[in-house]
């Protein structure tokens, strides 16, 4: 089961208004709800072309729906969500392109092609990577773009630049500047118990669903984990 996060640092303190419904609706893996909310957010983005803030928007509503559908095991879906918002994303960054944000939504949606079907990692790993190491240099205190680009080096092969043992330091930077970041213990988790390291996977696992008792994906992976 594999998902990407798509907490957003800019994107919670400038676009308040639809980021905590998303989270809600990610939490529950409510799909019906996701969809409405970026049916909703593609309308604005088609009535005002020219704002980049739209634009983010939909990029991050089709990266919370693609992140649920691959958490579902739905590759289709996860892939139509994951293409629409690319496009959104590459807009956005081509109307304001100094915001670390914009750049790190695009990571993490070039990183969900690559969750969904492996294959991918060819065309869109340099995308999943490159993104986010923009995001970093333009915001180098993120928790959320050490988060997205630990996964980002969980999905791609350690043959093309990625693999676990880097997720795994991404991950522990972003516990590092937020240690209540709940995705962060999620997927230090997931990748320790990639590695068998299934005590250690489970402590981790356990302080996210501490941190967010709310997120259904997250009991799963503790559920589904060794004690050993």
């Amino acid at each position: 089961m594999r998902a990407f996060l798509v907490f957003a640092a800019v994107g919670l303190s400038t676009f308040a208004s639809g980021v905590p419904e998303l989270e809600r609706a990610r939490d529950k893996q409510d799909r019906a709800a996701l969809d409405k909310i970026a049916g909703e957010f593609r309308g604005t983005a088609e009535k005002q072309p020219n704002d980049a803030a739209a634009q983010y928007r939909l990029a991050l509503a089709e990266s919370y729906a693609a992140e649920v559908a691959v958490e579902v095991r739905d590759k289709a879906q996860a892939k139509n969500h994951a293409e629409a918002g690319i496009a959104a994303a590459e807009k956005a960054i081509s109307l304001k392109s100094g915001v670390a944000e914009y750049h790190r939504i695009l990571g993490t949606l070039c990183g969900q092609m690559i969750s969904s079907n492996g294959l991918a990692a060819i065309r869109y790993g340099n995308c999943a990577l490159t993104s986010v190491n923009k995001a970093i240099e333009l915001d180098p205190k993120s928790a959320e773009n050490y988060m997205s680009h630990g996964v980002g080096n969980y999905y791609l092969p350690a043959a093309l630049g990625g693999g676990i043992d880097l997720a795994i330091k991404d991950f522990q930077k972003a516990i590092e500047l937020d240690p209540k970041s709940a995705e962060a213990h999620l997927w230090l988790g997931i990748a320790l118990r990639k590695q068998n390291r299934n005590a250690e996977a489970r402590k981790a696992l356990a302080k996210a669903v501490e941190l967010n008792p709310n997120r259904v994906w997250a009991q799963q992976q503790l559920d589904k984990t060794p004690a050993q």
